[in-house]
This record gives C-alpha cells, sequence and structure tokens, in this order.
C-alpha cells in the first residue's frame, strides 16, 4: 500500500513549501501555489488536500467547490489567515486552521485525522465536519451572535439529528474521535 497523498496549496511559496516539508517524511506531498495549478494536480490520487482560502485568481473556496462538483473523495482542510465566519457554513471542507500554522505537529495531527474519517461511513463524515464548523465558529463568535444567526441555529439542528442517527456508528470513533469531535464539541 502505498503512502497517503497531500496535495498542499497555497499561494506564498514559502508557506505552502515548509508544510510540504513537515509533511513529506510521513506522506507523498505534491504542492500548488494557486487555484489552477491546484486544480491541474487534482486527481484521485489525493487523500487530503490542505488549501489556502485566499489566493488570486481561482480562490480556495472556488477550488474546493470543484473538488466537491467533480467527485473527488477526499478530505480537505481549509488552512487561512482568514477568521471564519458564518460564510464557512456553505463550504464543504471537513475542518479549518487558522494561520499562522507554525508548528508541524499540528499539521500533522490534521491530516492524519482526516485519514482516519476517510475510513468512515457518509454520516459520520458529515458529522465530523458539521461539527468542525460548529466548534470553529464558537471558537471565533460571541454566544449573542450564534445565538442571533439563523444558519448556526439551523447548523445546531442538523448535528442534533444526525448523533440520534449515528449512536451505533460511535463504534467506529477512536477514543481522540470520540473526546476531540464527538462529545466536546455536542453541546
Amino acid at each position: 500500500m502505498s503512502d497517503p497523498t497531500v496535495l498542499v496549496v497555497d499561494d506564498e511559496p514559502a508557506i505552502a513549501d515548509a508544510h510540504a516539508q513537515w509533511l513529506s517524511e510521513e506522506y507523498t506531498v505534491k504542492t500548488a501555489y494557486d487555484g489552477e495549478q491546484a486544480l491541474e494536480l487534482m486527481d484521485d490520487s489525493i487523500d487530503v488536500v490542505l488549501l489556502d482560502r485566499r489566493m488570486p485568481g481561482i480562490s480556495g473556496d472556488e477550488v474546493l467547490e470543484t473538488v466537491r462538483e467533480r467527485g473527488y473523495d477526499c478530505r480537505v482542510a481549509m488552512v487561512s489567515a482568514v477568521e471564519p465566519s458564518f460564510d464557512i457554513l456553505e463550504l464543504g471542507y471537513d475542518t479549518y486552521l487558522v494561520k499562522p500554522v507554525s508548528e508541524a505537529d499540528r499539521l500533522l495531527e490534521t491530516v492524519e485525522t482526516l485519514l482516519r474519517r476517510s475510513e468512515y461511513d457518509d454520516q459520520m463524515q458529515e458529522l465530523l465536519a458539521l461539527a468542525s464548523k460548529k466548534g470553529t465558529l464558537e471558537a471565533k463568535k460571541t454566544r449573542s451572535e450564534l445565538e442571533d444567526h439563523a444558519e448556526y441555529q439551523q447548523l445546531k439542528k442538523q448535528l442534533d439529528a444526525l448523533y440520534e442517527n449515528v449512536s451505533d456508528a460511535t463504534e467506529q470513533l477512536d477514543d481522540d474521535d470520540l473526546r476531540a469531535e464527538f462529545f466536546e464539541l455536542k453541546s
């Protein structure tokens, strides 16, 4: 079995190259310095994409939309200096990291988590992605901002319904995922 493949996409070559170097001992890594190059490199061999959100030309949001439209079965982490806002609710990513990501261990842990999630069924992947969005927003927004936002309230309802539907599937989760994604993010 070959090493999992990670596509690192960032319009700042120094950041892209640093992230690629951190991951290269554990994974096969491809690097793209803009959205167009990312889409050219995208194929079924890619397991995880680390995607900068704001890039000139084709943005990370547009790359993500195209990746999902083309049906690639990969996990996507947005890695961005853009503080997350409620617009993230519309994006099909799996997790969100706010730059700067200055520790190799944090990036490696994110990739490992996303690779584990790839083994889960679609419903569990959706639950974990939505829980990640909820956690990201809760870390960046005030309680009143959250309470006043209709789409956030809808996200909570979706999560509650998914929690009900996947109770049997929790046996698939390892202890780290149960702690980090399932119980701590549910409130």
